[in-house]
């Protein structure tokens, strides 16, 4: 187990300098190890695909359990934190790099669809818990999971993000602010 997770910490740090085009070759150089020690874990690059995206979606989960946790936090700062969870040592990853997946990994795309798609019980319970407080408008809830799926799934089938020189890290913020300010009861 903590062969793989070295791996895959090497390989998102060689995917930050490198996006999709990186070798094998460069993430043994990464890790000061050999590629067939890597491909004893790893069958090939897009089986490390799969197996990097089930691991950050599951740091994601880690992140959100924490927030809940968060006794500090009201419920809509909790909604606020969810919708945009990133964990901590995530920020800095280039997730923009990663718009030519559907094209050259349809399958490993086709895990992060499913992903974004799943998952969703703690914040559609966060956007009950509000309405029911009275801090979130009555929504529709699928409309709300829909638009941030939507703009998760555009920032990784195009290179808008790039093209406008915006951050990953700060075109979900923005997402979230507009997702949650819309939805806030104002006084």
């Amino acid at each position: 187990m903590a062969l793989r997770e070295t791996i895959l910490e090497g390989t998102i740090a060689v995917f930050n300098r490198k996006g999709l085009k990186f070798t094998m070759d460069d993430i043994a150089r990464q890790l000061g190890m050999s590629k067939k020690t890597i491909y004893t874990v790893f069958q090939d690059k897009e089986s490390l695909f799969l197996d990097m995206v089930d691991y950050l979606f599951d740091s994601i989960k880690e992140s959100e359990r924490q927030v809940m946790e968060d006794n500090n936090l009201s419920t809509l700062e909790k909604v606020r934190k969810i919708m945009g969870v990133l964990p901590e040592g995530y920020h800095n990853i280039d997730f923009r790099q990663l718009y030519p997946l559907k094209d050259k990994y349809p399958s490993t795309y086709a895990k992060v669809q499913e992903r974004l798609e799943t998952g969703w019980e703690t914040t559609i319970s966060l956007l009950e818990q509000g309405m029911k407080e009275g801090v979130i408008r009555q929504v529709e809830i699928p409309l709300v999971k829909l638009m941030l799926e939507a703009a998760l799934e555009q920032f990784f089938q195009s290179d808008v993000l790039i093209r406008n020189n915006i951050s990953y890290h700060d075109a979900l913020e923005q997402v979230v602010d507009i997702l949650v300010d819309g939805i806030a009861v104002r006084n």
